[in-house]
């Protein structure tokens, strides 16, 4: 029987950078056989370079590259598992987004680093020597989609990054591991267009009433507290909702669980009344990721989300 193998797809981020000598940014450029090669690992891996990207620019089009990608290397029994090296700033959302489609026993494990392939106490190499491990034990089959970053390993559903600087850089917003709900067949993010707009003290509702005009497939409100916004933002949530236009509530509180409860025109139980959904456990960046890919699969919203 052949030999099986943990494949390394990679997508840029820090693990993958180095300083720019002229002009001290951090630019990635390292490959995936590089980033192998460094990392020390034992194990038998192949590589694959997708992108080049520093994570905050990753589209809903790369997210469907990589949704596609693993779904075809997966039809290799050879295949254990399956590690992606990937930036930090959005690798909760992505994350989500492969884990709301991975119908495999076999996990996929997401990782990255905090500091630049060139740094004196670089973290990428001993994150992706970590994940590779963990994507190659057997223990791991039936786990779904992963992140394993700084010595933690967590499911992909309620992840947040915590630090901006910190080694161990991400936990999850619940005191649990979360269910996952039934995994959806894919189908191409891309096309929607779900932004996301943060509610502060006594916003008015001109920024919604922008972004109805624009004719959006949905909202996601990162809300205060457990789930509220200013009266005048709520007035203004509640046309979009007249309008037929989905709105999450999700919340700017890095823990805890988003729960619709108090009354007035901005209110999480107000709007609840009106349609807005609860965006559960998950941060508004996850939210949106859920949103989009109930949009694309003509999934009931509240399904993905976890309620």
């Amino acid at each position: 029987m052949s030999t099986t193998f943990v494949l390394v797809i990679s997508t840029g981020g820090t693990i993958a950078s180095t300083t720019d000598p002229a002009t001290g940014s951090l630019v990635p450029r390292l490959s995936a056989e590089e980033l192998v090669r460094d990392c020390g690992t034992t194990e038998e891996v192949r590589v694959f370079d997708a992108l080049s990207l520093d994570s905050s620019s990753v589209r809903l089009a790369d997210i469907d590259t990589l949704i596609d990608l693993s779904r075809k290397a997966l039809a290799d029994a050879r295949i254990c598992g399956i590690v992606i090296t990937h930036g930090t700033d959005s690798m909760a959302e992505t994350a989500l987004a492969l884990d709301l489609v991975h119908d495999d026993a076999r996990p996929i494990v997401l990782t990255g680093a905090q500091y630049p392939a060139d740094h004196p106490q670089a973290d990428g190499p001993k994150n992706l020597h970590r994940a590779i491990s963990l994507a190659a034990d057997p223990l791991s089959r039936g786990r779904g989609v992963m992140v394993n970053f700084g010595g933690d390993t967590h499911a992909a559903r309620g992840l947040l990054k915590k630090d901006t600087q910190n080694l161990r850089a991400f936990e999850l917003s619940a005191p649990m591991t979360l269910p996952r709900p039934r995994p959806v067949a894919p189908a191409p993010l891309a096309q929607f267009n779900v932004p996301i707009l943060r509610a502060w003290p006594g916003a008015d509702g001109a920024l919604v009433d922008y972004v109805i005009s624009t004719r959006p497939d949905g909202i996601v409100i990162e809300a205060l507290g457990s789930g509220n916004v200013s009266a005048e933002m709520g007035q203004a949530l509640a046309r979009a909702l007249s309008a037929k236009i989905p709105v999450v509530v999700s919340t700017s509180v890095a823990f805890g669980e988003v729960q619709l409860a108090y009354g007035g025109a901005g209110g999480g139980a107000s709007l609840g009344e009106l349609g807005a959904l609860s965006a559960g456990w998950l941060r508004a960046g996850q939210a949106r990721i859920a949103l989009v890919t109930a949009l694309a699969t003509g999934t009931e919203p509240s399904v993905l989300l976890g309620f």
